[in-house]
């Protein structure tokens, strides 16, 4: 068989689960994760690109399982292979983004100022917005320089409760409201 044949029947499939934040699809090719959408969300592929629907698949149950346990402030570390395929600017911002520690954030300027374009702030923001891989690869933790909530593929409210559900107890225990 040839590359070109393998790649041709590539293993590609998604799931739907259902969690607090909504409707998310999970798919995957072969034995990595691909994505992982909100089924509303902006930069969305067509579902006709995910391959078939299944309702029982390990990688996706294992992957659908870590992302629950997130949800519920059980997990704060995903054990899933992944994998991306962008440009490579678009591989470089997803890189920095994969080593955000949970609970803390960065700023779109210095995701650029990390991958050696610091005058590309608004490229890094489309790049984000375009993380095929949500919530695993956490985008959701680049704000503005200002601490800002700004824009979120999957919504600004979304990105409100994934910051607050990773939000260190101190820091919680200390609002007011």
């Amino acid at each position: 068989m040839t590359e070109a044949d393998t790649t041709t029947h590539a293993d590609k499939r998604y799931m739907t689960i259902h969690t607090a934040l909504g409707a998310i699809s999970l798919t995957a090719t072969d034995d990595v994760i691909t994505g992982i959408y909100f089924v509303d969300q902006r930069h969305r592929p067509a579902v006709e690109e995910f391959g078939p629907e299944v309702v029982d698949d390990p990688l996706l149950d294992a992957a659908s399982n870590q992302l629950k346990e997130y949800l519920a402030g059980e997990r704060t570390v995903f054990d899933l292979a992944v994998r991306t395929s962008g440009d490579s600017f678009h591989e470089a911002v997803w890189a920095v983004l994969r080593d955000i520690p949970y609970g803390t954030t960065t700023s779109y300027g210095s995701v650029a100022a990390a991958i050696g374009a610091p005058r590309q702030a608004q490229r890094v923001g489309q790049a984000v917005g375009r993380n095929p891989v949500g919530i695993v690869i956490p985008c959701h933790q680049v704000v503005g320089a200002d601490g800002a909530l700004t824009g979120y593929a999957g919504g600004l409210d979304r990105k409100r409760l994934l910051l607050e559900l990773e939000e260190p107890e101190e820091v919680r225990a200390s609002r007011l409201f």
